[in-house]
Formats: structure tokens, C-alpha cells, sequence
């Protein structure tokens, strides 16, 4: 009976906090919110957006699931499929860690290792879809797993007395910003500037608003792998014509001090790709897209998604820092 039970309406995530940071108000010289994804079901907002897509496939009768991710979203498929009683394949590059591929066969995923990037373990995974008749649960490009990430703004308005002056988030494949634009809309919130933040080496968002065109990136070479898509969602650039969305890029040693002081400041561990949202408050970014004039002075309140990361240990932190000389 589980699929039963886990068909009906309630969703797999949580509503998450929104706390106001002392310390992050301290370096963004405004008050700011963290809305705490970290602490979904499999520790990130994953569960949002690829919960939704499951449930609706399970409505529709899925016999199975597969998806093509090594991070948060692999987790977050395979979670959402142990709750729907259904089975799940998660196809990964051979770049993930041995901890990654545990937690997930923990999760009662069968996983599958093909190629060396994520655009190689995806082709696999449309491959497994077509032959065996399941869904293929993409991990940033559909429309309900944005359908389900918007619920994230949805929150925010119920729990904010006024709107902010800006949401602060981390782009990857554009999911999670393909998201907040669909729910600022729905709240009626479209004229809240978004600043997306990125690292170098991870910047598919940012190389295609400069070109106007959807760019792929010759590599990722960026350590923030869960920022790692060669190429953006065609909807990302969209959503920037849409709305304002400033794009920011960070450098991977800001990403990973930020990930430190982070966990000084607040007490939670979270990945480098988070880290790139949360470095632009740590180097003052906010403060100058004011000077600049892109921003609005003075700020009254700004959110930052803390977008979270299921696959970060204590001493892969040390590893990163010690990799870029952050000693």
C-alpha cells in the first residue's frame, strides 16, 4: 500500500526555515534571511521540484524511475522513489565519490556509473528510459520539477511581512532560479531582482546572458561540480529576460572560504555550490551591485537559498582548502 499512501497530495518536502543571519546581515550590511534548504529530506531543495515530477508520474502509473546525477538530485529522485514504493536507477559519472554512490544504495537505488561528465551519464540515462519504459527524472530541465521548486517563494510570502529587495541563490542547470521566477510570479512578486551567483570554471549561466545564446562549456573545472552543467536550461535565459537577474561569478577559493565561515557563523555544513551564493555576501558583492547602481540602495531585507548539499564531509571541506592553497 505504500504507493497509495504516498500518491495523495502531500508533498516529500518540508517548509524549510527562514531565519534572519546575524553574521550575514553583519557582512551584507542589510537584514538577512537564509532559507534553509539545507535541511530538506537528502539536504537540499532537490526534493522540491524532483518530489513533484515523481509524484505526477506516479499518479500516471511510472513503473520506475531513472535519473542522471551524482548529487543532490540522484539523492532526491531516489528518495522520493523509495516513498512511492517504485524503483529507481540513478546513473552517475565516474567522477562520484564512493560516499555518494552509499547513500543512495542506502536509499534503495541501484546505481550505475557511465561516463566521465554529467552530459555522458544523462545520454545514458534517456538510453534506460526509452528501453525500459521509465521516467526519466531530469535534474534541472522540466517544467514540474520548476512547478515544485516555486513552492520555495510561496514560503517566503507566507512568512515574510514585506517582500525583499533581493533573493540571492546559486545557479547550476538553472532549476532552482527557473523556480523562484515561476513562484515570485505567482505570489506577485516579479519585480524582485534575483542575484545568481556561479563559480569560474561552472559558468554555463553567465557565458550565455553574455552571448545571448545558450554556450557550452568546454569543461567544468570548477570544484562546485553540483554547479556542473556544461550548458544552462534554455528556460534559465529566459527567465532573465523575464525578470532582473544578475549574474555573478565567484572564484572556487570565495565558494570554499565561504563554506568555512559558514559553518563558523552558522553551524552547518554546506556544498561549494552553495558556498558561491553565499560568498557574495561574504566579499561585499551586495554592497557594490549598489555602487554600481545595479542594485537598489539602500536594501531592506535579502534572502539567501541556502540550496544546501547532501554529499559534503568534514574532510572534503579540508581536501577543497587544501587543493586550492587555502591553508
Amino acid at each position: 500500500a505504500p504507493i497509495t499512501r504516498a500518491m495523495d497530495k502531500k508533498p516529500f518536502h518540508i517548509v524549510s526555515p527562514l531565519l534572519e543571519s546575524l553574521s550575514l546581515s553583519r557582512v551584507g550590511g542589510t537584514r538577512v534571511y537564509m532559507k534553509l534548504e539545507n535541511v530538506q529530506p537528502t539536504g537540499s531543495f532537490k526534493i522540491r521540484g524532483i518530489g513533484h515530477l515523481c509524484q505526477d508520474a506516479a499518479r500516471r502509473g511510472c513503473r520506475g524511475f531513472v535519473c542522471s546525477s551524482g548529487g543532490n538530485a540522484g539523492l532526491a529522485a531516489a528518495y522520493a522513489a523509495k516513498k512511492l514504493g517504485l524503483p529507481v536507477t540513478v546513473v552517475v559519472p565516474s567522477t562520484t565519490g564512493p560516499g555518494t554512490v552509499r547513500k543512495l544504495e542506502e536509499l534503495g537505488a541501484k546505481v550505475e556509473v557511465s561516463g566521465q561528465v554529467w552530459d555522458e551519464a544523462n545520454r545514458r540515462a534517456l538510453e534506460l528510459a526509452e528501453t525500459e519504459g521509465w521516467v526519466s527524472v531530469h535534474p534541472f530541465d522540466h517544467p514540474l520539477v520548476w512547478q515544485g521548486h516555486a513552492s520555495l517563494v510561496r514560503e517566503l510570502k507566507d512568512s515574510l511581512d514585506t517582500k525583499p529587495d533581493a533573493i540571492v541563490l546559486a545557479v547550476g542547470g538553472g532549476g532552482l532560479l527557473a523556480g523562484v521566477v515561476a513562484g515570485l510570479r505567482q505570489v506577485g512578486w516579479q519585480d524582485v531582482p534575483i542575484v545568481a551567483a556561479e563559480t569560474w570554471g561552472a559558468h554555463s549561466f553567465h557565458a550565455a546572458l553574455a552571448a545571448g545564446r545558450l554556450v557550452t562549456l568546454p569543461d567544468i573545472t570548477s570544484v562546485a561540480k553540483c554547479l556542473g552543467a556544461k550548458t544552462v536550461a534554455a528556460r534559465a535565459l529566459e527567465c532573465a529576460q523575464e525578470c532582473q537577474v544578475i549574474s555573478q561569478v565567484v572564484e572556487d577559493t570565495e565558494a570554499v572560504r565561504a563554506v568555512e565561515q559558514f559553518l563558523d557563523d552558522e553551524r552547518m555544513l554546506v556544498q561549494p555550490a552553495c558556498g558561491a551564493a553565499l560568498a557574495l555576501l561574504y566579499t561585499g558583492r551586495l554592497q557594490q551591485l549598489q555602487r554600481e547602481g545595479r542594485l537598489r540602495p539602500p536594501l531592506g531585507s535579502v534572502v539567501v537559498v541556502v540550496c544546501g548539499g547532501g554529499g559534503i564531509q568534514a574532510a572534503q571541506l579540508w581536501a577543497l582548502k587544501s587543493q586550492l592553497g587555502l591553508e
